[in-house]
């Protein structure tokens, strides 16, 4: 099904799109789009919402995807896009989960070459949780002579240390503490972070949650149910999951105002990025909780 605006997807009912669980995928540019889309067939989603910009072909979905494909066409770089989408989703199909991510993003979560999303989400619920927090990874090329947008799939580095947790800070009162909310810091936000606006240096986002009346995705990628925000239950550690994104490193290397500075991504605690759950489990960029 392709919408021609996001006004004619709002004024679709939200029936027409059954069960979930969902997968939005928001394509910024060709970079990488369709291994994205790919991706987000492998785990089990039960339709896939892609928000494009006229210009950008969207492939067809083979016989074989199990994933219904509908296609929004809205600008996609336009600031408050992501939100605008999302919001319009979680309207629409109260009760079911999301996962949004954009092209060159791939999405991890434990033992995910074995499982699907939907036993992901069934577990989740189990545990009383509403949402998942993930943590965006940096992945980026080794040799940027030969990849000079930094995105290179068979050679993707990424860090293995360097990754850090702050208090956050909110609520009613500015400095209040946020119970069991963190601020997460790391990667290539971390390590050249004088070319990356302070809002956006944090690599948290709540990646994966469950639609409800009245919630709203902000800007930050937190939703405006702060429980949902937090990284574990009160009673034992929860799971968290992984995106794994060349965006940070291509808009490194696209923008004018970092490409001239910086040549190599590459530092001592660079390491190959295997595409397992296992080795992001190994190196604590996620973990199963009571998962096993």
């Amino acid at each position: 099904m392709e919408f021609t605006s996001l006004s004619k997807f709002k004024a679709t009912s939200g029936d027409t799109f059954g069960k979930g669980p969902f997968a939005v995928l928001i394509a910024e540019d060709r970079v990488e789009f369709e291994s994205s889309l790919d991706h987000l067939h492998s785990l089990g989603f039960k339709a896939i919402f892609i928000v494009a910009p006229e210009e950008i072909i969207v492939p067809e979905a083979q016989k074989s995807a199990k994933a219904r494909q509908h296609v929004i066409r809205h600008p996609s770089r336009q600031p408050g896009a992501t939100e605008d989408v999302v919001n319009a989703l979680i309207e629409k199909v109260p009760g079911q989960w999301i996962h949004y991510c954009y092209n060159g993003e791939y999405f991890f979560f434990p033992f995910c070459e074995d499982r699907t999303v939907g036993e992901l989400v069934t577990w989740v619920m189990e545990e009383r949780r509403e949402a998942v927090l993930t943590y965006v990874i940096d992945l980026y090329a080794g040799d940027l002579t030969a990849y000079p947008n930094a995105v290179d799939l068979d050679g993707a580095l990424l860090d293995s240390s360097g990754y850090y947790a702050d208090t956050r800070k909110g609520g009613a009162e500015e400095d209040e503490v946020m119970e069991r909310q963190l601020n997460f810091y790391g990667g290539l936000r971390w390590r050249f972070e004088e070319h990356v606006a302070k809002p956006k240096r944090k690599i948290d986002r709540v990646g994966l949650f469950q639609a409800k009346p009245g919630l709203k995705l902000r800007e930050d990628h937190t939703l405006t149910d702060e429980e949902m925000n937090t990284y574990a239950c009160p009673w034992h550690h929860s799971l968290t999951a992984s995106i794994c994104s060349f965006r940070v490193a291509k808009a490194l290397r696209t923008n004018p105002g970092s490409r001239h500075d910086i040549s190599d991504f590459r530092w001592h605690k660079s390491t190959q990025f295997h595409w397992s759950s296992m080795q992001l489990m190994e190196l604590g960029l996620m973990e199963p909780g009571q998962w096993f």
